[in-house]
């Protein structure tokens, strides 16, 4: 019999709420955004450094509040409307008066940064003071500990029992996210099957090698 044809999977991380992996880096952020709607300000920011799981949290709470998502660096002018928003790299901001108008306007916003909105930069002296008051939640990115359950729980759900050495090479190659994870365990058993082979360290390897490299 031939075997079975294996397409190549587009890695694409989904941004659920079940997805995202709470630990003692990220409790407290990801506790305020389930508290959605009942948020003791309507501002607030995230910050941490890349694939600490801003964007993803983020989108979580977009999707709870029907929240728009922008780029700070396309932020020229202050959009219309009351409407909810989400604004992304704060470090990257373009107009300074237009989120100050936003912050003013006292609609329900959420920012995302790497640093503390303490350490954010501010010509205008208003906005720094906001900036210093704004309610705001650390993200780390997640550990090897949370990566590796994550990862084995997302094999043991496909009833395929694959060693922790395994495991561990495949987590310390892999971007270092939930999606990132999920979606190669899912390229791992679809070989797996296609080839009728178990996985094992070999394969990992030689499916990390047809992977382009992390940027």
């Amino acid at each position: 019999m031939a075997s079975q044809l294996v397409l190549p999977l587009e890695t694409r991380a989904t941004l659920d709420r079940a997805d995202f992996i709470v630990g003692p880096g990220n409790a407290a952020g990801v506790a305020f955004i389930d508290s959605w709607p009942g948020w003791s300000a309507p501002a607030a920011a995230l910050y941490g450094p890349p694939a600490s799981g801003k964007s993803h949290l983020a989108a979580v709470w977009a999707k709870a509040a029907g929240a728009r998502t922008i780029a700070a660096a396309s932020l020229a002018e202050p959009p219309a409307g009351g409407e909810a928003l989400v604004v992304e790299d704060i470090e990257r901001l373009a107009s300074e008066a237009a989120l100050f108008a936003l912050l003013e306007r006292g609609t329900p916003l959420l920012l995302t940064a790497q640093a503390p909105p303490s350490a954010w930069k501010a010509g205008l002296p208003d906005l720094a003071s906001r900036y210093r008051a704004l309610l705001s939640f650390p993200l780390w990115a997640p550990d090897d500990p949370m990566l590796a359950a994550l990862a084995a729980k997302l094999f043991a759900d496909r009833q395929l029992a694959v060693p922790e050495a395994v495991v561990s090479h495949m987590i310390r190659s892999l971007e270092r996210s939930p999606g990132a994870i999920r979606d190669f365990v899912a390229l791992a058993d679809s070989r797996a099957m296609a080839e009728k082979r178990p996985v094992n360290l070999g394969l990992i390897r030689e499916l990390l090698a047809e992977m382009p490299p992390l940027s």
